[in-house]
């Protein structure tokens, strides 16, 4: 960093260090070594373990971005924990889990995640940001920010120990979380309809759900029997609560509620969510109540979900992370939408190192990001009172995965994020996907409304459908581009064939349902005579079949 006092210059200065902050630094000297990168940093470091962080449950998109795009995997699996995939328990009011349907992988499905301790995290990034030479400061306060508009450098002044120092920034991405200092300057914060709210808090205690019964046959259901690592779902009507665990010995609990069904002043301290626990999901009461003295913190949001009108400028400087925009916790999209804004943010950064135009590409990049913020906001946006049904909730994890490994993961993981020629000839099919999540995601919650919620002592085992666990294993390949093009139209038609199925399974116990938007886009029925095709889950039942009858 600078001599006090004195005017200093950056190619990028990154304004917070925490995880969106130090991947994108890490990213950037990863794709253009010669930056003069500077990384800001409000906290002081060493960060805590295990406290006040969100986000610690990675899934496959954010997997792969830390340990393949960053180099890291290394460190996720010497220091951190293999996640067991999602895994869900229709456990309202239950303290027998044995007695209630479970929804998860019998075993690990090929493509890997982690589950993530924050601090072990963010300190590590902090360490090897410095060892490939980028400067970072900690303690470090903008006093001010002024974002040019005709192409000269960005100007920043910082504090740090009652210093003053000045910084002039080709470009300026604000990583600096709900603060916000480039929305709010620019008057750029988009409320959305999505009005959940979270609390949280971490134990010095280790979580051991497989402990929870002593029921062999429910034992036996996993190989090797781990669940407690996996991102653990107790779901009710208008709620769920995530059970994490964290490679410092502690784990994370949260509550995640509509407040039409749970409002936050019902849990808003730990005393009253051990209340609420105590009513709705009481056997995790029964393991935490013992714990009480191991509370390491507590924190709450209301309306945790909001949009941002613009991420990416032409004007050299960007936003990622939570000083963006942010979604929802369910499918634990945070780390997915930090890689894909650190893509674009990276590709603008390099075009600009090259000497090429910044405009068209940063408009494309944001609408494109946008689109896939629309089309995962609608997994969630009034499905809360789904998430209590173990007839139609398990129907929806299936699509919502299938649509997430079919098309967004494609597009990361083959490194087609960012490659417009490849978008363009593939845009017809990711319309047709993207009208397909809508129309579906329609019909579940109409189903949801007439659903008998039957909840049957039952392991629906996703590992038992072969073309599932196959799309998950996919993601493991290495395509050329005619390849790749190929796959993205084979997962449109496969995401065709399972809305069909889907339908098909509503209608047969509801024929009332109003489905009119995904009739409409799946068409006629095909004539009879013709080849049976391929079921991507039976309507009979079947042992093992994966999903409800």
């Amino acid at each position: 960093m600078n001599t006090p006092g004195t005017p200093d210059t950056c190619d990028v200065l990154i304004m917070g260090g925490g995880l969106a902050g130090l991947t994108l630094a890490l990213q950037l000297r990863r794709r253009c070594p010669a930056l003069d990168i500077r990384v800001l940093e409000r906290r002081s470091h060493p960060v805590p373990e295990a406290a006040h962080k969100v986000g610690e449950s990675t899934v496959e998109l954010g997997a792969h971005y830390f340990a393949e795009v960053l180099g890291l995997r290394a460190h996720l699996e010497q220091q951190q924990i293999r996640k067991f995939g999602f895994r869900f328990f229709f456990s309202e009011g239950q303290r027998d889990i044995a007695q209630v349907t479970e929804l998860g992988a019998s075993q690990a499905l090929p493509m890997v995640s982690y589950q993530i301790d924050r601090g072990i995290f963010e300190n590590f990034l902090a360490r090897e940001a410095q060892a490939r030479g980028i400067g970072f400061a900690d303690a470090a306060r903008v006093t001010r920010l002024a974002l040019s508009g005709d192409g000269t450098p960005h100007a920043v002044a910082w504090q740090q120990g009652g210093t003053e120092h000045a910084l002039r920034a080709r470009w300026v991405v604000d990583a600096c979380g709900r603060a916000g200092l480039i929305k709010r300057q620019q008057g750029l914060e988009q409320a959305n309809a999505h009005g959940c709210h979270a609390v949280w808090f971490r134990v010095a205690h280790r979580i051991r759900l497989d402990d929870w019964s002593d029921d062999p046959a429910w034992r036996a259901r996993c190989t090797p029997p781990e669940r407690w690592r996996s991102t653990n779902h107790l779901v009710g009507a208008g709620y769920w609560v995530w059970l994490i665990p964290l490679a410092s010995g502690s784990h994370s609990v949260g509550i995640v509620a509509d407040p039409r069904h749970h409002p936050l002043e019902g849990m808003d301290s730990f005393d009253k969510a051990m209340q609420w626990l105590q009513r709705w999901q009481p056997r995790l009461h029964d393991e935490l109540d013992p714990q009480r003295h191991t509370l390491q913190d507590f924190a709450f949001f209301r309306r945790f979900s909001y949009g941002c009108r613009q991420v990416f400028s032409g004007q050299r400087w960007a936003l990622t992370g939570e000083a963006g925009l942010f979604l929802d916790p369910f499918y634990s999209p945070g780390s997915d939408f930090i890689a894909i804004a650190n893509t674009y943010i990276t590709e603008l950064v390099a075009r600009d190192q090259a000497g090429q135009r910044l405009d068209a590409h940063a408009a494309l990049y944001d609408q494109i990001f946008h689109s896939f913020y629309d089309s995962t906001l609608a997994l969630y946006q009034d499905q809360y009172p789904l998430f209590g049904d173990p007839e139609v909730l398990p129907v929806k994890v299936i699509w919502d995965y299938s649509y997430y490994w079919g098309v967004l993961c494609q597009l990361f993981v083959h490194g087609r994020l960012a490659d417009l020629r490849t978008l363009s000839a593939l845009r017809e099919d990711l319309a047709r996907c993207q009208a397909l999540n809508l129309a579906v995601q329609d019909l579940l919650r109409a189903w949801g409304t007439v659903s008998e919620r039957r909840n049957p002592p039952q392991m629906l085992d996703q590992a038992s459908l072969p073309w599932f666990a196959e799309l998950n294993a996919s993601l493991n390949d290495t395509l050329d581009e005619a390849a790749f093009r190929a796959q993205l139209r084979a997962n449109t038609q496969m995401l065709q064939a399972l809305a069909g199925e889907i339908l098909e399974r509503a209608l047969a116990t509801h024929p009332a349902l109003d489905a009119t938007a995904l009739q409409a886009l799946l068409g006629p029925a095909p004539a009879a005579g013709g080849p049976a095709p391929r079921r991507l889950f039976p309507l009979a039942p079947e042992a093992g079949a994966g999903l409800p009858q």
